[in-house]
């Protein structure tokens, strides 16, 4: 479903993707088409609502005891890496230094303000992405802070004049970043990337390989990026963007994805007041999670489509599936009037394969019926033939299935019972057929058969033709009693 707003229902720190609408219908006001509409409501009406539901999904896909997610949920202050350590460095003492020196942009916690002038900077960048050692070489200190200065007092910058070179708006970027109190990805979400980046795949048997699992890193870098406050995710956008777009064009200005990671790595990942032995378990895994970041950033900012669904149905009253084990369970998007549908359609299928079986089961016993009427004459066969007649519906096919006649028992004739039947034989015929008023098949002569043949059917033989038959019968029938009373005549 497409769901159309104005551009008024939407707050001024809601980031999502928008196509605009030039529907003449529609130009009296512009419209959008936010396709997390309902999450971006979600997290501004009811921000604890949407907090549980999607660190709920969190731990689904990573394992966080019970310190760790007290301290993603803001319960209990982050327990980070040199923070109990007395060894106070150079480095450490210079950056605390730094930081204590706030301005109206460099050193101040993030805000809207902010963002606002270091978007110049971004904005610039990417019309030179082409100069080689862009974000490493460092720039002029001199053009840098009259560029700080400008940027804290608020004052309009035309950085197109050609007054600063790209290494100084680099440079000042990543020193922006390196001020703020706390790293662009936050001190609470610090341990959540840990486990993240240990996300592995699995092998046929249950066991973890070494193969990082790509889907779940991403699937848990958008739930993570969806509960980062909103400041912060606008600029972690804005930033993430830039650094794609500059490993695109890493053959003119030497920066890969990986390069890029380590100059930006301690600035939005790192924990405050940290040095690198302080992160040396960790430092690697820290590294390789921004380069992770920078080449799919194209879609850690869109909401997994579970909580799309769950944040939708939340509003529109239906129950709402809280993860994606719930949603693969779903027959539909989420639209109950496609259950009947689809319970028809089973149904359909279910007699459909049961009118199948039915007819491929008739087929087998048809097979197995011929098959023992063909067999010859024995004991197995009689038996075989008494279960057919015993079950008749269940295994006998019906009339479709040819069956061969019954042989007909032979009756034991005496020799003068045959001369009376022969004697005798026209007042029993006669009665014979008076009792049975259609004539057997199987006492037609051959001759009669064969005329038949020729004809097509007892109806086209002529009465001429009959009558001869009955005529040749008759005498037949004279000269078979003739020779029996002569047979009998010489005996006596």
């Amino acid at each position: 479903l497409l769901y159309f707003f104005p551009l008024s229902l939407f707050p001024s720190d809601a980031i999502c993707n928008f196509v605009i609408c030039n529907d003449s219908s529609f130009r009296s006001q512009p419209i959008i088409f936010n396709p997390d509409f309902f999450v971006e409501k979600l997290r501004h009406e009811k921000p604890e609502v949407f907090t549980e539901l999607v660190v709920s999904n969190i731990t689904r896909l990573i394992d966080l005891p019970g310190a760790e997610l007290a301290q993603l949920m803001g319960e209990e202050d982050p327990k980070l890496p040199g923070a109990n350590s007395t060894a106070s460095g150079f480095f450490r003492s210079l950056m605390s230094l730094k930081r204590k020196e706030k301005g109206v942009v460099f050193g101040s916690p993030l805000t809207e303000e902010g963002i606002a002038q270091v978007s110049q900077l971004i904005e610039y960048l990417h019309k030179n992405l082409r100069a080689e050692g862009l974000f490493r070489v460092p720039g002029n200190s001199i053009r840098q802070q009259i560029l700080k200065d400008a940027l804290n007092s608020g004052t309009d910058i035309d950085l197109d004049s050609g007054e600063f070179h790209s290494n100084d708006v680099a440079t000042l970027l990543k020193m922006f970043l390196g001020e703020l109190p706390e790293p662009l990805l936050t001190h609470k979400h610090f341990h959540a990337h840990l486990k993240i980046a240990d996300l592995t795949l699995f092998d046929e048997k249950g066991n973890k390989t070494s193969t990082p699992d790509k889907e779940r890193q991403i699937e848990a870098l958008q739930l993570l990026f969806l509960i980062l406050p909103a400041p912060n995710r606008s600029l972690l956008k804005l930033l993430l963007d830039l650094l794609y777009q500059t490993a695109k064009k890493q053959d003119k200005n030497k920066m890969s994805a990986h390069n890029l990671a380590l100059m930006f790595a301690p600035h939005i990942l790192w924990p405050r007041n940290v040095t690198a032995n302080d992160l040396q378990e960790n430092i690697t895994k820290l590294n390789n999670g921004v380069t992770f970041m920078i080449k799919h950033s194209q879609k850690l900012f869109k909401a997994p489509v579970y909580i799309r669904e769950c944040a939708r149905l939340h509003y529109l009253g239906s129950r709402a599936h809280t993860s994606k084990d719930d949603l693969d369970l779903l027959t539909s998007s989420g639209s109950k009037e496609l259950q009947p549908l689809k319970s028809q359609k089973r149904s359909r299928l279910d007699s459909c394969h049961q009118e199948e079986t039915q007819q491929r089961t008739e087929e087998a016993l048809k097979e197995l019926f011929r098959h023992v009427h063909n067999m010859p004459d024995s004991a197995k066969k009689k038996k075989l033939i008494r279960q057919f007649n015993k079950h008749p519906t269940a295994l006998t096919p019906g009339s479709d299935v040819p069956t061969s006649p019954a042989p007909r028992r032979a009756r034991s004739r005496s020799f003068s019972g045959l001369i009376k039947r022969k004697v005798l034989g026209t007042p029993v015929i006669l009665e014979r057929k008076s009792r049975d008023t259609t004539p057997e098949p199987a006492r037609v002569s051959k001759e009669n058969v064969q005329l038949l043949q020729k004809c097509g059917s007892p109806a086209h033989v002529s009465q001429a033709k009959l009558k001869t038959l009955e005529g040749r019968k008759e005498e037949s029938c004279r000269r078979m009693r003739a020779l029996l009373l002569s047979k009998d005549s010489s005996s006596l």
